[in-house]
């Protein structure tokens, strides 16, 4: 038996049967890593004696007889953005190449407490500012399908992971199709949360109202699994909501004539209306739809997304943490520090957004984006009165190459014009691989209602079936 291929609920049966020590299983993943982790460079850190002393304690309660959760003992990978304790959380970043997080995440501490196996932080694009982890200032992740392509961005490292059955799960960050973008070029499960359904404490912030950590998985049950143990309230984010989870039927699917366009590949468009034919036989009702300000979603989000972002960067001083090149004056160590510590494509979306936020442009671009936001919001909610689903695909395209658009910024920000809208608005969304396109996996995206991941998740599952 491979123990690196089962899914989170095989891996728990085979635990509790016995089959296998957690300790066997986590050893089956740390070396798989060793040998195949050169190609795919997923990892920036790999946790190995974190991970096996966590594997022990499992083993001794399994010894004891105690009964385990169904993610205890599990082995799982972490976004190099988000906050592990004791570990390095560099944020694919030269300006925090040698920080150790000094506390661990609330998804973290939830994980810990249900006795999770973390083996490892994962690659990114630096501080999520990409779609390709090709910003990483360490490395390049390669897609498991195809090693001369990106495995998406800015979870790619993780998505590649559990792509390449390094973990059984991981958990990303999605601010504008972080999670599903990396989710379907590499061919796996990947559901971004409701805003405030997950709390963001520890998560390293890009856009404070558009960042949601969520799983990466090998399956729609799998996600569902990680997310009802990593939701919920916490006192230390205010944003963050205890909700109820609903088991709902759905009964109708829309389909957004503006999602279909010119933007998506033809073969990607045939892959997307087959998995909605699929659908339609099981006796789904589907409705076309008009989202009409939906086509405004990239430049409100870009310009939302870089004012955000330059005010939470801005605390990368070379003074309070992380990289520091110290100046004749306290600007020149501002200066020389950020220059040095941050990327190409860090530099460019934090002086977009100090423009957009200058005096003299902010009601022009800012507020004006905040307003379009607005506008998008109603067009789902006026949607959403008719049907209980919303499908689409999750990019225009499979995975391109390495190198093919990291020249071209706005070719790359177009790769996001599926998923943007998610997060403007704060729905849940989830990418589910329904068939591939010259040997690369295609996505397609189920968007659902505010707090609705179990319908969507419910009808995703149907695609893995």
């Amino acid at each position: 038996m491979d123990l690196t291929k089962l899914t989170i609920k095989q891996a728990h049966e085979g635990l509790e049967r016995k089959d296998f020590s957690c300790v066997a299983l986590t050893q089956a993943f740390l070396d798989k890593i060793e040998i195949e982790d050169k190609k795919i460079e997923a990892f920036l850190t790999v946790t190995k004696d974190l991970a096996l002393a966590q594997a022990e304690k499992v083993d001794l309660k399994i010894k004891k007889k105690d009964k385990i959760s169904i993610l205890e003992g599990i082995p799982m990978v972490v976004k190099d953005n988000i906050m592990v304790k004791g570990v390095k959380c560099t944020c694919a970043s030269k300006i925090l190449e040698d920080y150790i997080a000094p506390y661990d995440a609330t998804v973290i501490k939830k994980l810990k407490d249900l006795g999770a196996v973390i083996l490892g932080k994962m690659n990114m694009d630096e501080f999520a500012m990409g779609t390709s982890t090709e910003n990483s200032a360490f490395k390049i992740t390669k897609n498991p399908h195809d090693l001369e392509r990106v495995p998406g961005g800015s979870s790619g490292g993780p998505a590649a992971a559990v792509a390449s059955d390094f973990c059984c799960y991981a958990l990303g960050s999605d601010t504008g199709g972080s999670v599903r973008q990396p989710a379907s070029f590499c061919g796996v499960v990947g559901l971004k949360p409701t805003y405030g359904a997950v709390s963001r404490y520890g998560l390293v912030a890009f856009a404070s109202s558009l960042d949601q950590i969520g799983p990466i998985t090998k399956t729609a049950e799998d996600a569902q699994i990680v997310f009802e143990a990593i939701s919920g309230l916490d006192p230390k984010d205010s944003s963050s909501i205890n909700f109820k989870k609903e088991e709902l039927k759905i009964k109708t699917i829309g389909i957004p004539k503006e999602y279909f366009g010119d933007d998506v590949n033809y073969k990607t468009k045939e892959i997307i209306l087959e998995a909605i034919e699929r659908a339609k036989k099981q006796g789904v009702k589907i409705i076309e739809i008009s989202l009409p300000n939906l086509k405004y979603a990239l430049a409100t989000y870009y310009l939302i997304a870089t004012s955000e972002a330059s005010s939470n960067l801005s605390r990368f001083d070379g003074v309070k943490y992380g990289l520091s090149k110290m100046g004749e004056t306290l600007l020149k160590t501002y200066l020389q520090t950020k220059q040095e510590g941050f990327g190409d494509e860090v530099k460019r979306r934090i002086m977009l957004g100090t423009y957009a936020l200058s005096s003299g442009y902010y009601d022009a671009y800012y507020l004006k984006a905040q307003k379009v936001r607005t506008l998008i919001k109603q067009d789902f909610e006026k949607a959403f009165e008719k049907v209980d689903v919303i499908f689409s695909p999750v990019a225009p395209n499979p995975a391109f190459k390495i190198g093919e658009k990291i020249d071209d910024p706005l070719s790359l920000y177009l790769e996001d014009i599926f998923t943007v809208a998610s997060n403007l608005t704060g729905l849940p969304a989830v990418s589910v691989p329904v068939g591939k396109l010259d040997n690369l996996p295609v996505g397609l995206q189920i968007i659902g209602k505010p707090f609705e991941e179990n319908k969507i998740l419910d009808i995703a599952s149907f695609y893995g079936k």
